[in-house]
């Protein structure tokens, strides 16, 4: 009897996320799931209707490789409007299948075997295991534990020869904290005169708190040329199922990115990009986000503030930060389950998202909910 052939991984660390860890707890114990990163509630019926419409027209077929051409001026057009930024929507703007996508395909282009790719601990799960199996490698920068700031002389210091990309994000996911425009300066002055590539994930870009304004990669002249920039439609409209984003860059990257996209989805869903095209041209339904979320953040602050939790407000994402510091030292991934089980609420475990597993005593918790369940969430909460 011939034996199977040993399949040699190329991502032999990798297992189940944490997100399919506790969301499958948080279903079998009948628990409310504030861990994974989606909306509990409905989704716009005007953009439900409005994708009924382009099916019914017969919108059915495959899209252009790079998006339907109505939704690619629109975003062009955003740019402009928001971040006084030009791009072509011909050569420049590709729609994706989601973020993650954007993200992965814009690493498989550009990152060689042997290349290093600086990204920020805790960072989100997707970035490293994207490097990883393109053969190269992760060097990670730890952001500040008590503000989650960028130690920018740690940075410079881990840029060296081999420095392919940077690997950015803000909003910031799991933290919740913003770039300024000092952040922004600060990497102008680190990549300028560089080949190194800046990769932006801005998919919260429109979830942003307390009247600050989202600081983009797109909005600096000398980052945009060597920059790529990610967003996400799925985060900004509730509709993390339809796996719809963009990406952004300069015609050269732009190319490159193309050449694996068009290899990897080709196009993607084409009654979705018409409507959202149409969708977005009233721009209030992108303008009004961020205080429909704030008011969801504050709401849910205001219900736990007597608990024995401590937090400082997120700045910016659906995603709020609580330590736990003064109810137990328990190792946050143990605790986070054993809460979902034992106290019907689920979480996040911040460690996960470092390198080194490092445990601050810190976990994360989704308020993208109705009220009622935020309500359920935070009397859970304040009797722990």
């Amino acid at each position: 009897m011939n034996k199977p052939h040993p399949i040699r991984s190329k991502l032999p660390q990798v297992g189940t996320t944490i997100f399919t860890t506790m969301s499958g707890l948080a279903h079998k114990h009948g628990a409310i799931n504030l861990s994974q990163g989606f909306p509990g509630f409905s989704i716009s019926e005007a953009l439900i209707s409005l994708v009924n419409k382009y099916m019914i027209q017969g919108k059915n077929q495959y899209a252009p490789m790079a998006g339907v051409q109505e939704l690619r001026e629109e975003i062009s057009a955003l740019q402009r409007e928001f971040y006084a930024a030009n791009y072509d929507p011909d050569s420049e703007i590709t729609i994706t299948a989601g973020a993650t996508q954007g993200i992965y395909t814009t690493i498989s282009a550009l990152v060689h075997p042997g290349d290093e790719v600086i990204m920020f601990s805790p960072a989100y799960d997707c970035y490293s295991p994207a490097v990883e199996v393109n053969g190269g490698r992760t060097v990670f920068v730890e952001l500040n534990s008590k503000d989650y700031s960028i130690p920018w002389e740690e940075v410079r210091q881990a840029i060296s020869e081999n420095t392919r990309m940077i690997l950015v994000n803000s909003p910031h996911n799991p933290t919740g904290a913003v770039w300024t425009t000092e952040d922004l300066e600060k990497l102008e002055e680190l990549v300028a005169g560089t080949g190194i590539i800046v990769l932006s994930d801005e998919v919260y870009a429109h979830i942003i708190y307390d009247e600050v304004k989202h600081v983009s990669v797109a909005s600096s002249k000398r980052l945009k040329d060597q920059s790529v920039i990610v967003h996400s439609f799925g985060k900004t409209f509730h509709a993390t199922g339809w796996k719809m984003g963009y990406v952004l860059a300069p015609e050269r990257l732009m190319q490159e990115f193309r050449k694996v996209h068009q290899y990897l989805v080709f196009s993607v869903n084409t009654p979705v990009q018409y409507a959202l095209a149409e969708y977005i041209q009233n721009r209030n339904n992108i303008q009004e986000l961020s205080g429909f979320y704030q008011e969801k953040r504050d709401y849910f602050l205001s219900l736990i503030k007597d608990s024995r939790f401590e937090f400082t407000p997120a700045s910016g994402s659906y995603f709020q930060l609580l330590s736990y510091r003064n109810i137990t030292e328990e190792n946050d991934v143990e605790l986070a389950k054993k809460w979902t089980v034992e106290k019907g609420i689920a979480s996040v475990p911040i460690s996960v998202f470092y390198p080194k597993l490092t445990d601050n005593k810190v976990l994360r918790f989704c308020f993208a909910k109705e009220n009622e369940v935020l309500e359920k969430a935070a009397e859970i909460l304040c009797k722990i």
